[in-house]
């Protein structure tokens, strides 16, 4: 059985013993828009000890929220009781949880787009706040009032910028101005959840839309403040036609291979982050003598790395790789130069798959020069065989 016939098989098994039952948020939000979905979250009033009564197999993963996990021929469906929250001291959890009308329940969501409710027994579209016109229209907008809504949870700010990238679609005015005022106030997010949804922008689609969304929205300076600072940092015209550091990192992002809706792979978190922060060491390395020069900016950068690594908590695997992205990224320009043991060691580091990408990114995004690329993939290519 597919993914959606699961999803339908809980709905109709939830429905034939007298509750109500419809797909909730991304799902429908990605049928309306004809794109295939990945989740389905399945929204009910039955409350959680029926969930698990009705069902071969549950995992209790929020029962004070009204939240089951249930397991259907391999698959995990979200199956969530109707609930309105109370006040979020943490800004990020509610202090309590009372179950509600379906109605009620779309209205503590996040973006109109995700607030919409589907029952596929009847192929009835339930919609209390406007998310098909906003879908049509192409807008990301809060449920309700802005500031309300990204006080309850501030992660929604970061959320807003990558659903925008992701669809392309601008965040409304008020949406936006009330992310701008709030920004500040991100820190009480925690870095995990913080670097979640960075990965999401950096290995999702149009990822240099994203990062210049976060920098619009005040929360680059706040999330990313190396990443902010590259803005102005002038590089050489003779190398770099394209513009300042920053300028030329939103060009490197933008020639990130993207995952497809065929579900192509997406390129990796430690390559993206890799390109996002390879000439993070300009920022402090700039001298202007004879000409504009960035003396070790890669060995600089990857000392930088490794603190925001850190600050976001990544794992100690991608750390090292993304820290050795960045102190690379400048390899491939000497390497018609270099002994053939020298190559070898470099073609025999699990990485260099991601390097190469790297490396033919940063010399399409600036001059364009893609020899020093070419003879390394011909020469790595000759080795492996």
């Amino acid at each position: 059985m597919t993914i959606i016939q699961n999803a339908l098989e809980i709905v109709k098994t939830l429905q034939e013993h007298g509750y109500k039952a419809f797909f909730a948020g991304g799902c429908v939000r990605d049928m309306i828009m004809g794109k295939e979905s990945a989740d389905y979250d399945i929204a009910t009033n039955a409350v959680p000890q029926d969930v698990e009564k009705l069902f071969e197999k549950t995992i209790p993963v929020g029962v004070q929220f009204g939240l089951h996990i249930v397991v259907k021929n391999g698959h995990n469906f979200e199956v969530a009781t109707f609930r309105t929250e109370g006040s979020y001291s943490d800004g990020r959890h509610p202090d309590y949880v009372a179950f509600c009308t379906p109605e009620n329940d779309v209205k503590r969501r996040d973006f109109t787009i995700n607030g919409l409710l589907y029952d596929p027994m009847k192929n009835e579209l339930l919609d209390y706040v406007g998310g098909r016109d906003d879908i049509s229209q192409g807008v990301i907008r809060t449920i309700g009032d802005p500031i309300e809504r990204f006080t309850e949870d501030k992660l929604r700010m970061i959320r807003a910028a990558r659903f925008a990238c992701r669809f392309k679609f601008p965040i409304h005015p008020d949406t936006r101005q009330a992310i701008i005022q709030l920004a500040k106030n991100i820190h009480v997010v925690s870095a995990e959840r913080i670097r979640e949804e960075l990965e999401k922008i950096l290995t999702g689609p149009n990822p240099h839309i994203g990062i210049q969304l976060l920098d619009e929205l005040h929360l680059l300076q706040e999330v990313l403040p190396e990443v902010s600072n590259m803005k102005g940092v002038r590089q050489p015209e003779n190398f770099h036609p394209e513009g300042d550091v920053f300028v030329h990192t939103l060009l490197c992002l933008s020639k990130l291979v993207p995952a497809t809706e065929q579900g192509m792979e997406r390129p990796s978190f430690p390559l993206a982050m890799g390109v996002l922060l390879h000439d993070i060491g300009k920022t402090v390395t700039f001298e202007e003598l004879d000409r504009i020069r960035f003396n070790l900016h890669e060995k600089v950068g990857a000392d930088m790395t490794a603190k925001i690594c850190d600050r976001l908590k990544t794992s100690n695997a991608e750390k090292e790789r993304i820290i050795w992205l960045v102190l690379k990224h400048l390899y491939f320009k000497d390497a018609q130069k270099m002994r053939l043991n020298k190559l070898k060691r470099l073609f025999a580091n699990e990485g260099y798959p991601e390097l190469a990408e790297l490396c033919r990114i940063d010399a399409l995004a600036s001059s364009g020069d893609l020899s020093d690329y070419h003879f390394c993939q011909e020469m790595f290519s000759k080795l492996s065989h």
